[in-house]
């Protein structure tokens, strides 16, 4: 049974709504909430809560307002850096073979940022759960991530992307032949400098999107899932060739969406808080109602929302035809912020007659395309 120790860990506490079966409406913080509730409702001993900003202060305060100031430690700073009171407490591991800091029976996190991993805080999680977890029994909530991708219609915000983007180079030009014809001083060596980082930044960033359930234009692709009990530092640092899911392979139906247009990507992510999947957690307590929450655009408004990584050129649909999209996503950590990805996303497209299998005959198939997008 669990009852000795639950640690919650949050990224700075924040206003956050999760729109979905676990919805908590309006509530500015959800992980206190989460933290009463549990020690109200439950027979855990020792309940902590770290948190690395001055955000502790305001903790200890609704603690205290609670009647919770003596039951719940409010712990200051990195999780990675914090000491627990094992020895003043009483705390012990699960076995002889466990590390004496291994005495918490639950840790949960809100760690989660945009598309999962974007400014998230997973290399945190991984560290404080191999220091404090315990490993055989000890439960991580959420329990389980996946990331998707998937085709979408969004072509109002493309187009404005577009135009903002042609705009800026427009002014560029006009500033340009100002300072030459008024000045005597040539801008233009500057002009190739300028362009890429318009392009880049009107072009070339996802963008947070609340998408209609009908923009998402195929089965969506699972791209990464972690289990949380198992995932490792090197998970962590993105999406890379060759792992699984890293690949996709959408069929798009003119039917399903006529007179549309292919506009680019979205990715989002599900979590699941269950029981322990992994073979290590085989005598793990079990979660017997499970929870789960999605930030797709199934599930309306979240925090998280989707971000959206829009084609140059959007893909016409063909009536009759089927569009088959095959790529793949790459998910880097930026060089001057770890917190902080790049997503490259390479693909082909080709079109079928829709009565053809999918590996039937081609009637056209497009140049291999490839751009790199700043996750901002």
């Amino acid at each position: 049974m669990l009852e000795q120790a639950v640690v919650f860990w949050q990224r700075g506490l924040h206003r956050l709504e999760l729109n979905t079966s676990m919805r908590v409406s309006s509530f500015p913080f959800i992980l206190l909430y989460q933290l009463i509730t549990v020690v109200l409702y439950s027979h855990f001993k020792y309940p902590f809560l770290v948190e690395y900003t001055d955000m502790a202060n305001h903790a200890r305060s609704v603690m205290e307002a609670n009647g919770l100031a003596d039951i719940v430690t409010v712990i200051q700073g990195a999780v990675e850096d914090v000491e627990l009171p094992i020895k003043a407490d009483g705390l012990t591991t699960e076995d002889g073979e466990s590390s004496e800091y291994q005495v918490v029976d639950i840790i949960i996190s809100e760690w989660m940022g945009y598309f999962l991993l974007r400014e998230s805080m997973l290399d945190s999680l991984i560290h404080a759960r191999d220091k404090f977890l315990k490993p055989k029994t000890g439960l991580m909530l959420p329990s389980h991530t996946t990331m998707f991708l998937a085709p979408i219609n969004d072509e109002e915000e493309r187009q404005i992307s577009n135009r903002e983007y042609n705009g800026a180079m427009g002014e560029w030009g006009q500033f340009s032949e100002t300072t030459q014809s008024t000045y005597g001083v040539d801008m233009s060596v500057l002009t190739e400098q300028y362009e890429r980082e318009q392009k880049e930044y009107f072009l070339l960033s996802s963008r947070w999107a609340e998408l209609p359930r009908d923009a998402v234009m195929a089965e969506p692709a699972a791209v990464k899932h972690l289990d949380m009990a198992t995932c490792t530092l090197a998970d962590s640092k993105g999406i890379t060739a060759g792992d699984k899911g890293a690949t996709f392979d959408f069929d798009v139906k003119s039917e399903d969406a006529p007179g549309s247009t292919i506009s680019g990507f979205a990715g989002w992510f599900d979590a699941d808080f269950k029981s322990r999947t992994d073979e290590g957690g085989a005598t793990a307590p079990k979660i017997p109602n499970p929870a789960y929450l999605t930030t797709g655009p199934e599930a309306g408004y979240t925090h998280w929302g989707q971000q959206t990584f829009h084609t140059m050129s959007a893909i016409p649909l063909i009536q009759g035809e089927t569009t088959r999209i095959q790529g793949n996503l790459e998910m880097t950590r930026s060089k001057d912020n770890a917190r902080l990805y790049n997503c490259k996303i390479g693909y082909n497209s080709s079109r079928r007659k829709s009565e053809e299998d999918k590996d039937g005959k081609i009637l056209m198939k497009g140049s291999p395309v490839e751009h790199v997008y700043q996750i901002p």
